[in-house]
């Protein structure tokens, strides 16, 4: 293809992802500034810093690069166990004031997107529709909590669909169900949208064409990777996000390529989003010893090899 990516979209990386060990100053200031030391990627996925005066460190080095922020919610979700669909009201609640904490940090760092992903899928027909309920209500609370802190801009709430039967089991979860939850959250308010993840499409056993096409209408951020299905007893088994090419893994170049197709034929390249331009964002991670700076380097290989066969 012989037009620039750079015209198109800002490429990102989920921070967290790639440097699973910087997890706590210094090692995480460390990192993203040698992320954004270089010139590929325009936005870092972090997630919130609790320590005081840290945000304030990495908005210099946005500053001073010229990378952008995004705002993950997801960890801290997962790490405690939340679910914004918690048929518990108290365990809901708490899911909710988590994802607003994030939410400010998003404001801290300037960041246009926060995401979050759903809680478990309860597996039943009739406890299925009562949580979608309870999810739209959460979602909604969300936006308008990120409405009403607001100042220059307003933060949009991003839901990732993860997979619902292999790693994670979450409610979104498979694209119908996900664009449901879209439409009925956008009939109440505007700073909402979907995230799809290439590594989960082999999961939730969807195409990229068949995802992207019923999502296209509500979809402002989208992640690319890898999965592995093959070996149960692989390290990188489930939703790990092997680099691209692992062994036995779902997702190379070819794939790739088919995602970003996908994507230019849905027209996300042109659509109205939140953020400056359209990002497709990165999430890999090492399996077991390797280098995380290895890893990372080939993304970007993997990213340019792919571009030049569109």
């Amino acid at each position: 293809m012989t037009q620039s990516w750079r015209q198109l979209m800002d490429i990102g990386l989920v921070h967290f992802m790639a440097y699973p060990q910087a997890t706590e100053p210094p090692a995480v200031q460390e990192t993203i500034r040698r992320l954004a030391s270089g010139d590929f990627f325009d936005v870092l996925e972090v997630k919130r810093v609790d320590q005081p005066g840290i945000h304030a460190e990495l908005l210099a080095i946005a500053e001073q690069s010229g990378i952008s922020y995004g705002m993950a919610a997801q960890p801290n979700l997962l790490g405690a166990k939340l679910s914004l669909n918690d048929p518990d009201d108290q365990g809901r609640q708490a899911a909710v004031d988590e994802v607003k904490k994030s939410i400010d940090a998003a404001y801290e760092l300037q960041a246009k997107i926060t995401a979050v992903l759903s809680g478990p899928d309860p597996d039943t027909d009739d406890e299925r529709s009562r949580q979608m309920d309870l999810l739209v209500d959460s979602l909604v609370e969300l936006c308008r909590y990120a409405q009403s802190q607001a100042t220059d801009y307003r933060s949009w709430i991003s839901l990732e669909a993860f997979d619902d039967k292999i790693d994670k089991k979450c409610l979104i979860g498979p694209t119908p169900r996900a664009v449901e939850v879209a439409k009925r959250i956008r009939q109440q308010v505007d700073n909402f949208g979907l995230l799809i993840d290439l590594s989960h499409l082999p999961l939730l056993d969807e195409s990229p064409s068949d995802c992207l096409s019923q999502a296209s209408e509500y979809l402002i951020h989208v992640h690319a990777g890898n999965c592995m299905m093959a070996d149960k007893e692989d390290p990188a088994y489930g939703d790990m996000h092997p680099h691209f090419g692992y062994p036995g893994g779902e997702n190379d170049v070819a794939e790739l390529q088919e995602y970003m197709e996908s994507l230019i034929y849905v027209g996300y390249f042109q659509a109205q989003v939140p953020t400056d331009k359209p990002i497709v964002s990165f999430e890999v991670k090492p399996v077991a010893d390797e280098d995380p700076d290895l890893v990372v380097a080939q993304t970007q290989r993997t990213f340019r090899r792919m571009w030049a066969e569109l």
